[in-house]
């Protein structure tokens, strides 16, 4: 299998560590998060998240790196990728990835302030992801399209997902946080319409290592089986809807 260094040269491979930003701060427990997504492409955008199932969610230590980890999982099938802002020159790698891959969904992930928004929308992102402290219904009221709920598996995985849909089955609910690709499908049955994956698509240890074949696998994996989960939740809707 093709490695992504071998399918295209990374433009980062002369940048140095001079690109310095400052890690985000952790996220507090019980946090949703609104996916804002840029008006332009709104429709196509949301349409995109809730078929694929899955947003991959980047964090690197340079440019490099995250651009070829990036290119690995798109390469392996995933659709809709998110770079996480602490990943040093963010918004290089996304202007490079916009244009080796015009037709996906790419965004920015932990955005804090309006600057950084416009600068994502600038370099090309789709969406981008931004904490905020408020509750589900006030996330929808206040005009998110998608709500993240994060931590999710501290507020009780599965279950929770299944639970918090049915007062609010109109809105769409991203589950993120330690979730595997070997679950991601139970919670897409569930009720979520996607599911964020970052180690679980972009592992430590390849990461570490740089191995890109494996990150590709990955991808792949988590694309086919979000896939196959999304097609099989809209095939029982169609049955019930009979």
């Amino acid at each position: 299998m093709a490695t992504a260094k071998s399918l295209i040269r990374s433009p980062f491979a002369s940048l140095s560590s001079s690109f310095m930003f400052k890690s985000s701060p952790p996220p507090l427990p019980c946090r949703p998060h609104r996916l804002r997504v840029c008006c332009s492409s709104i429709q196509k955008t949301l349409t995109e998240v809730d078929s694929s199932g899955v947003i991959a969610c980047l964090r690197a230590n340079s440019a490099e790196l995250a651009f070829e980890a990036a290119c690995a999982a798109l390469e392996g099938g995933i659709s809709v990728l998110e770079i996480v802002m602490s990943t040093p020159g963010v918004f290089e790698v996304l202007q490079q990835l916009v244009h080796i891959y015009p037709t996906r969904v790419l965004g920015v992930g932990t955005v804090l302030n309006i600057e950084d928004a416009e600068r994502a929308v600038t370099a090309g992102a789709k969406f981008f992801m931004s904490p905020v402290i408020v509750k589900i219904l006030s996330a929808y009221d206040a005009g998110a399209k998608i709500v993240k709920i994060y931590p999710v598996s501290a507020l009780g995985g599965i279950h929770y997902i299944s639970a918090i849909k049915k007062p609010f089955p109109h809105i769409s609910m991203v589950a993120s946080q330690g979730i595997t690709i070997g679950s991601a499908g139970e919670y897409i049955a569930k009720g979520a319409s996607s599911v964020v994956l970052s180690d679980a698509i972009f592992d430590k240890e390849a990461m570490g290592q740089k191995n890109f074949n494996r990150i590709h696998q990955l991808a792949n994996m988590a694309a086919l089986q979000c896939k196959e989960a999304v097609d099989r939740k809209k095939n029982l809707m169609l049955i019930n809807n009979l």
